[in-house]
């Protein structure tokens, strides 16, 4: 049985996963080098008061899309932490 209405909004859906994978590819690309040049620079992996201010910016954006801004949290707390556990490795090494 053939539905082309969801078989479309399941070909968008696929196209808007692939583009947020290579986008969080970017994204971790660029903190590798930001956590080389603090590791390099004796700073510390984590910034608590960026990581709040990115965290209210991001709400903001997330209830300006109607989007859950809790949901939005979550997200960008997950990365955070992962990018904040790639930094401490690169200081250890």
């Amino acid at each position: 049985m053939s539905d082309d209405v969801l078989t479309g909004f399941r070909q968008s859906i696929d196209n808007i996963d692939a583009a947020l994978v290579f986008m969080l590819a970017e994204r971790f690309k660029i903190t590798k080098a930001v956590g080389r040049y603090k590791a390099e620079s004796g700073l510390p992996p984590a910034d608590p008061g960026r990581e709040d201010r990115q965290i209210a910016r991001l709400r903001k954006l997330a209830q300006e899309a109607d989007l859950d801004p809790e949901f939005s949290e979550k997200f960008l707390r997950f990365i955070i932490d992962e990018v904040i556990r790639h930094h401490e490795r690169l200081r250890e090494d």
